[in-house]
Formats: C-alpha cells, structure tokens, sequence
C-alpha cells in the first residue's frame, strides 16, 4: 500500500486566513472571508483562522468559527473556562434556564457584532498544543491517530521550525472518500 504523506495533503500556508496577534476579531472575520472566496472551490472552504506573532510570524494560535460565535457573547465567560464544558450532555431545558438566566444572545446582533470587532484576536484565539504539530513528510496514519486522540479539527504541518502548512479533517475525510470508492470499482 502506497503511504500518503501529510504534505501531499496540507493545505499550503500561504493559502490559509491568517492574522497578526494585534488583529481585531473583525479583521479576522475578514481574513476567512477573503480566504474563502480565493480558495480552491474543488476542497471544503476554511473554518478558522490562524493567529501569528507580528513580530516573528510565528503561527501561535487559532481561531475557530466556534470561537468567534463564541466571542460575540461575552457573557459565556461568566459560565467557566471553554474548555471545561463537555461536548454532550446538557439537556435542552438546562441549555434553556442557562440562556435565560445569563440573557445569552438578547440584543441584537448588529449590536453584539459591532463591540466584538473590537476585540483582539490575541484574547479570543485558542492557544496550540504540541500535540497539533505534524511534519509534512509524516505519515497519514501518524496524524489521523493525532487528530482522533486529541479531538482535533487540524494540525499545523511543520518543516523543521517552520509552519509550511495545515492539514485539515475535512481534507483526511475527502481522501477516505476517494479512497473508498476506489475500493469499490
């Protein structure tokens, strides 16, 4: 069996919604959008944003369109830390008494979109892990295992220090795709 190589599905850096640390959620917001118009319509559009140091270009976070949706509500940070909620659950009458009793979402999004614009990238993004590094000449069997243990939706493709790339899920399931109807004929 032929090994697939994480750099011969990457998505180029150059070719991803980047932002400096100094951005706004805003600027951000805009970074995707325009990521997305330019991309290869042939693959799935982007869902996040990568955040980079202005001083040294190094990628030090991420952004997710959760985050963002996430960061028009301030008022989910009166509910803990993000990453202490479980992903499953909560019961719809508890998801309802929480958005009622924080009055989650009540004014109008113009208005929440207009303050959260403000907001720096630096306080929204989510910090990497060393588990979300892969190298480009890896094998597809080394980062899916890194993808399904540590709940990732990408990976940031190094080679050597550099960051040369990302390597998405959706981009892993297309490939599974492919390849299961190449099993079938």
């Amino acid at each position: 069996m032929k090994t697939i190589l994480v750099k011969n599905l990457m998505v180029p850096l150059s070719e991803y919604a980047t932002v400096f640390d100094d951005a706004t959620l805003s600027g951000a917001i805009d970074a995707l959008e325009a990521a997305q118009f330019q991309f290869d319509k042939s693959r799935y559009r982007h869902r996040a944003i990568l955040v980079c140091e202005k001083n040294t270009g190094k990628v030090i976070g991420k952004i997710s369109q959760l985050d963002v949706i996430r960061a028009l509500e301030p008022k989910y940070g009166l509910l803990g830390e993000k990453e202490s909620f479980p992903r499953f659950g909560f019961s719809p009458q508890f998801m309802k008494s929480i958005l009622d009793q924080y009055e989650l979402w009540y004014e109008p999004l113009k208005d929440i979109c207009r303050k959260a614009g403000k907001q720096k990238v630096i306080d929204v993004m989510y910090k990497l892990t060393p588990g979300e590094y892969v190298k480009e000449d890896s094998g597809l069997n080394q980062a899916v295992h890194q993808l399904v243990m540590g709940h990732h939706q990408s990976l940031l493709v190094s080679r050597g220090d550099e960051i040369v790339g990302i390597l998405r899920l959706t981009d892993i399931f297309m490939e599974i795709c492919a390849a299961r109807k190449e099993e079938s004929l």
